[in-house]
């Protein structure tokens, strides 16, 4: 797989060069060299605390235990484990040494002060979006609002050739604009507008709901024709699901309120966030402005569902697949979900018309089960709710039964799910597999013989 897929990048970096060499080099161009920035007020330096907050900065460059922003954090990627670099305003070891040119740089085309492209990993093809003003204020803030910590970047742990940076710069100019400054939406309010700039830009929503090429970059950055944009994607053993007016798998049923609860609190509607999103929640949408979360919800009430969305009804699995799934639900997560799969108000999710349930992809739902799950805390909802894992206790078929009957219970109609499908995710997850059946103990027949002894 890993050859595949080197193969299949240097096909891609080929074609990247050639196109380099016949359109007289790097695409897009550079972005204007920014003024001498202003001094680092106190309120600069506060407007940057806000914006490294929309951007979600510390949950990638945080590692567990370790200071705020010093770096070492593992992300998962196709071609191996990129650990996320110091960006503390340490002079050695992290940035203190940048000018605000090198900072607008790495952040909005991805090149190093040293000229070495970076992994993309960090979303810059969406920071590209930011303008002046938020990248001098976030700027302010990570050199004077920040404390520098000395901590060596940890190597990347990707295999060669995939290790070698400079493909990363044909890469780059192939599939990375560097200059894209942003522009109001046409006919919308200046709420949709700022809303867009967001989505689009600091909040890179893109980088988990929209889904990815063969060459690994997002198959659209803004709304497109083909409505790829924020349709779902898979992402790092979750999927991220449609944000677009999907009534099935989307967000076609819910109100602006809805979206603005969900993003403030991890909950709105029976819905609740999990996995990443309950991350992004807890670390960065939940201490937005409500003007903000506002403008998000705007916008994305306007972008339409795709054209392949899902239509209501879907074939029923058999009879047996899903009277075998309601009997396992009841034993297993009836208690909590409820038998009518309404869940509790502000407490358990419901299951019924839920859009995570309704994807066309079971992954985030298989995650689920096998590994657990939490609801964010927040100061709207206090209470952190805990989902158990069930690796060690459902088989791959019973788990497929369940997920199968709840994907076709009170009004959902999803696809029903395969014992192999649930495989191949625990073997991803390296989740324990719950132990083989005890043989039926053998009791000695009252008409049986005695042993005799000879």
């Amino acid at each position: 797989m890993v050859f595949g897929l080197a193969g299949l990048l240097a096909a891609g970096v080929a074609c990247a060069a050639l196109a380099a060499v016949l359109l007289g080099g790097p695409m897009g161009g550079g972005s204007p060299a920014l003024p001498t920035p202003a001094a680092a007020t106190p309120a600069l330096i506060a407007q940057g605390a806000y914006l490294a907050d929309v951007g979600d900065c510390a949950s990638c460059h945080t590692a567990k235990g370790a200071p705020t922003f010093a770096g070492g954090s593992p992300i998962q990627s196709p071609v191996g484990v990129i650990y996320s670099p110091n960006i503390t305003p340490d002079a050695k070891t992290g940035i203190g040494a940048y000018t605000v040119n090198d900072f607008a740089r790495v952040l909005r085309q991805g090149v190093l002060p040293n000229g070495q492209s970076i992994y993309p990993a960090m979303p810059y093809p969406s920071f590209s979006r930011l303008t002046d003003a938020d990248v001098e204020a976030l700027y302010a803030y990570f050199q004077h609002g920040v404390a520098p910590v000395s901590r060596e970047n940890r190597p990347e742990g990707i295999m060669w050739p995939l290790s070698m940076r400079w493909p990363l710069t044909y890469w780059r100019w192939l599939f990375a604009p560097a200059a894209r400054p942003f522009v109001p939406v046409k006919n919308e309010s200046p709420a949709v507008s700022r809303g867009a700039y967001l989505v689009e830009g600091l909040g890179h929503c893109g980088a988990c709901h929209t889904s990815r090429a063969l060459t690994l970059q997002e198959r659209a950055l803004e709304p497109d024709r083909a409505s790829r944009y924020l349709a779902g994607s898979r992402f790092n053993g979750w999927y991220a699901p449609s944000l677009r007016g999907d009534d099935v798998a989307g967000l076609g049923l819910w109100t602006d309120a809805d979206i603005r609860d969900f993003l403030k609190s991890g909950r709105s509607g029976g819905v609740a966030a999990f996995g990443e999103m309950g991350e992004v929640v807890s670390h960065s949408t939940h201490d937005m402005t409500d003007g903000d979360l506002a403008a998000i919800a705007s916008f994305l009430r306007t972008l339409p569902a795709p054209p392949h969305a899902q239509r209501l009804p879907r074939p029923a699995p058999p009879t047996g697949v899903l009277a075998a799934g309601e009997a396992a639900y009841s034993q297993n997560c009836a208690a909590c979900h409820q038998p009518n799969g309404q869940g509790v108000p502000q407490g358990f999710p419901a299951l019924a018309h839920n859009p995570v349930v309704n994807a066309h992809d079971p992954t985030s739902l298989i995650h689920l089960v096998l590994k657990g799950g939490a609801i964010p805390k927040t100061t709207k909802s206090a209470t952190p709710l805990i989902m158990p894992p069930f690796a060690s206790s459902l088989s791959d078929q019973e788990a497929a039964d369940i997920l199968s009957y709840v994907r076709n219970a009170w009004g959902n109609r999803a696809p029903a799910l395969s014992a192999g499908a649930v495989k191949s995710l625990r073997a991803a997850l390296k989740a324990p597999e719950p132990p083989p059946p005890a043989p039926p103990s053998k009791t000695p027949s009252a008409a049986a013989p005695s042993p005799s002894s000879g």
